[in-house]
């Protein structure tokens, strides 16, 4: 597989940047790590986000065999979903999103705004699954359904994670590592959100394929650490199965569920400060979900001295900006002042600083 199967969707290379001003806040120059980013929140396709690089392997796909829609699953704040169906509206498919309440405590903005909002601007049919329903079942069924109907649908897994899909993330590997040598950045750790875990995987293949001795250091935004290593170890070896080659135990494979926090899509308190620090230092919007939570465990390594300040660390942006515009209330109610510190507590369900 190479970039000569797809269909280009993404604006690529996304840029790789230095963030100084937050590494001063952690710590100063001298003591905190240079950070980095790369910026997949600027892949530019619907919003922008890391599912553009999967898609254009999966869109090339569909389109191969036929296919006259797409069909994937998710949360109803899937930023997967909302890329689904514009590339599917991009490209004259029909798109129908099977999307699970699977978020409690949320309120009625959760339900109409975000990236819910923007699958229906994007035309796509959307099926509301209650969290007790077996979405994958229902899948299964709606594929064979279709089918009997006389359409052809094409399934897309959750995040775009199969092989295929993850595929993508080998390539944006070595992109970074071009851009890396072009800078004359020695990188010797990536750090990013673990979910569905197929850019996790494909990362983690890219690396082995380069020879890089770079740690690339999960933060899952769901699952506990075992279970997300073996989704993620499973990955690797269906990239590997892609190409003909078979993979044992998959090394440097690092997964931490610190910062799930009370599940998936619940707010926390360190998620809420990392997004509002790299907002203020930096101007880059995190999201609720995945990489304010995967920048909460990188700031946590920074505070504790697990990533010293020799190191140079990237910290992958996967996207998911919309998201925030389904989580008014857990940004309503705090204030920071920039320069009395970083130092934040809770008060009356507020993020203050003192």
């Amino acid at each position: 597989m190479n970039r000569h199967d797809t269909i280009r969707l993404a604006m690529l290379p996304t840029p790789f940047e230095r963030l100084p001003r937050l590494a001063n806040a952690l710590g100063g120059n001298d003591q905190a790590p240079s950070i980095w980013v790369k910026r997949d929140d600027c892949t530019g396709f619907a919003g922008g986000g890391n599912k553009a690089r999967k898609l254009e392997y999966l869109l090339a796909d569909a389109l191969k065999h036929g296919a006259d829609m797409l069909v994937t699953m998710g949360a109803i704040q899937s930023n997967h979903a909302r890329q689904t169906a514009a590339a599917a509206a991009r490209n004259g498919l029909d798109c129908l999103l099977l999307l699970t309440d699977s978020v409690a405590n949320r309120g009625e903005v959760y339900r109409t705004n975000g990236n819910w909002l923007l699958d229906r601007v994007f035309g796509a049919e959307i099926r509301l699954l209650a969290a007790s329903e077996d979405s994958s079942m229902i899948a299964m069924e709606t594929m064979a359904g279709l089918t009997a109907q006389g359409r052809k649908p094409y399934f897309i897994p959750v995040g775009g994670s199969n092989a295929l899909g993850s595929l993508a993330y080998r390539d944006a590997l070595l992109e970074l590592a071009a851009q890396a040598k072009d800078e004359g950045c020695r990188i010797d750790r990536i750090v990013l959100p673990t979910g569905s875990g197929g850019t996790h995987a494909g990362i983690l293949a890219g690396v082995e394929q380069a020879g890089l001795p770079w740690r690339v250091h999960g933060f899952s935004v769901s699952r506990s650490s075992e279970q997300a290593q073996a989704v993620v170890s499973g990955l690797v070896n269906d990239i590997f199965g892609l190409e003909g080659r078979q993979r044992g135990v998959i090394a440097g494979l690092d997964v931490d569920d610190a910062q799930v926090g009370p599940g998936y899509g619940q707010p926390t308190s360190a998620m809420i400060e990392a997004v509002e620090l790299v907002a203020r230092m930096e101007g880059i919007l995190l999201d609720p979900v995945y990489t304010g939570k995967a920048m909460a465990g990188l700031v946590s390594l920074v505070r504790s001295g697990a990533i010293s300040p020799d190191e140079t660390v990237v910290f992958w942006h996967t996207g998911g900006a919309p998201g925030l515009f389904a989580y008014p209330e857990t940004f309503q109610g705090y204030s920071i002042e920039p320069k009395s510190g970083i130092h934040f507590s809770e008060k009356s369900d507020a993020i203050t600083n003192r």
